[in-house]
């Protein structure tokens, strides 16, 4: 329609590159701006971090679009033409793949947690990141075969091939793949999560920083990051100190002198625990007399601390509370001794 008014083929092009464009770009605007509108009566962030993260893929794709059809409007020997035409679709498959990246992106880390939160329950973040593992390397295979058959490459056969070649792939990554399950089977069975505290068979104890496809990283109490396969996780005995519930029982024992009144300083010390930040009030708090030893009797204050974070703060004031309350009232706090008698001959 350009070659009545324009006779140059490259200005038509230029022409119909920014015709293209520009339309484009105007549409996009138009629903960048109504879309937000709805976006901002809703309380969730999630389409209004799709918008934000959608917008540069889609103007490359608006360019892309125009210099397809600019083009046209060029006289190319068709072996250039074809060449360049699949240059642009390979580069539309790949900005659609970030295209797609992106919106999966926000709807698995942030609409599963809005929903999460909607349903009153605690998003499974290791959950989410694990699935976001497993799609973004789904996207980067699907992009590859789109790009290969765009380029006239038969991919039939080749998934063919790759089914054939999966089982002695399979066979040749058994540990690999036994990880993968494994991290998926502790997943599900909700067994660990990001941010718990757990102690392994072997003693290592640590908080959870992230679980991946292969393995579990844990940080030690000492600031170490120890990896440990996912497969030999899933098949270990696992104390998680986070579940079922993030309170945690902490116990202090203390010992008092021989003559001390005992009912006296069990209700001195269960008013000291009552104090403690973080304790809970249930009725479990107890101190019991267990042991009249050598030198001392021997208590053990057993309390509730409602996170399971907080258990060395709270023995340590425990701690510091029951010495100071029992020096104050005047009960002796023994030592170890040995009396030793001599016998004249």
């Amino acid at each position: 329609m350009l070659e009545a008014y324009i006779v140059d083929p490259y200005i038509r092009a230029i022409v119909t590159f920014l015709a293209v464009f520009v339309i484009l770009k105007i549409f996009l605007y138009i629903v960048g701006k109504v879309l937000p509108r709805f976006a901002s009566g809703t309380k969730t962030t999630l389409d209004d971090v799709i918008l934000q993260k959608t917008t540069g893929p889609l103007t490359w794709i608006a360019a892309l679009i125009g210099v397809r059809f600019a083009i046209g409007e060029i006289n190319l020997e068709e072996s250039l033409s074809g060449t360049i035409e699949g240059i642009v679709l390979t580069f539309l498959i790949f900005i659609g793949g970030v295209l797609v990246y992106h919106i999966l992106n926000a709807l698995i880390t942030i609409g599963f947690t809005d929903f999460g939160g909607k349903a009153k329950q605690k998003a499974n973040e290791s959950l989410l990141m694990f699935f976001h593992s497993i799609f973004t390397v789904v996207i980067f295979v699907v992009v590859f075969l789109l790009i290969l058959a765009s380029w006239g490459v038969e991919i039939g056969p080749l998934l063919a091939g790759l089914g054939v070649a999966g089982l002695a792939i399979a066979f040749a990554l058994q540990s690999t793949l036994a990880n993968i399950f494994g991290g998926i089977s502790m997943i599900l069975d909700k067994s660990i999560q990001i941010g718990d505290a757990v102690k392994l068979d072997d003693g290592t104890g640590g908080e959870i920083l992230k679980i991946n496809l292969r393995s579990t990283k844990i940080q030690t109490y000492d600031n170490e990051l120890v990896i440990v396969p996912n497969g030999k996780l899933s098949e270990s005995n696992i104390q998680n100190v986070a579940l079922p519930k993030p309170k945690a029982r902490v116990v202090v024992p203390f010992g008092v002198a021989y003559g001390s009144n005992v009912e006296k300083v069990k209700k001195l010390v269960m008013a000291e625990l009552k104090k403690i930040d973080g304790f809970v009030d249930d009725d479990s708090a107890s101190v019991k007399f267990i042991l009249m030893a050598d030198s001392s009797l021997n208590f053990n204050a057993y309390f509730y601390i409602a996170d399971y974070r907080e258990k060395m703060s709270a023995l340590d004031e425990a701690n510091s509370r029951i010495y100071a309350a029992l020096n104050k009232a005047g009960v002796e706090i023994p030592f170890p001794q040995i009396d030793v008698n001599l016998k004249k001959k």
